[in-house]
């Protein structure tokens, strides 16, 4: 699978599917998951809430995924995922992985093959940068998948250069 790291906007991003850092209520938020829902429409909106009615009531668990519509945005499905917050703690890397796992298992259900992430955990949710990094472009590398792109879509310069030493870290044959 091809890795590209971009610095932009997610919203803009032209792939199969679209990896929203959501919270447990799917109904939007801030950050990211604010983003993907004000872009996308009402359409966005309307589906999670019926996944909420139909199967997650009482939210959809850390570390799971599920696809909507991707409403007005270039892509064609939006995968949400709830990612942990940062404790020092409690090691919740784990839930971190499930993440990366999960929207993938999710993407190959779709027949995507390109997909876009964002650093999820890494904004609201406290989890330090260079460790989400890690993280992601491990689980990634890792988890079988169909997908033929993993595009992770970062917005700071800080974040790019985090994802930019966990690909060259991975390529050097590192954890």
């Amino acid at each position: 699978m091809k890795i590209t790291l971009v610095r932009g906007d997610i919203t803009e991003e032209h792939v199969d599917a679209v990896v929203n850092a959501a919270n447990t209520s799917l109904l939007g938020g801030g950050g990211v998951d604010g983003a993907i829902h004000r872009k996308g429409g009402p359409e966005i909106l309307d589906e999670c809430r019926k996944l909420r009615a139909s199967h997650y009531g009482g939210g959809l668990p850390t570390g799971r995924a599920v696809a909507t519509t991707a409403g007005r945005l270039p892509a064609r499905w939006v995968i949400h995922t709830v990612g942990p917050v940062y404790s020092t703690a409690e090691d919740r890397t784990d839930r971190l992985v499930s993440c990366y796992r999960e929207s993938l298992r999710v993407a190959d259900e779709l027949g995507a093959r390109t997909i876009a992430f964002p650093a999820v955990s890494a904004g609201v949710y406290g989890w330090p940068m260079d460790d989400a990094a890690r993280v992601a472009v491990g689980t990634v590398r890792a988890t079988p998948t169909t997908v033929t792109e993993a595009r992770f879509v970062l917005f700071t310069p800080d974040a790019c250069a985090a994802f930019e030493r966990a690909v060259a870290e991975r390529t050097a044959g590192r954890p």
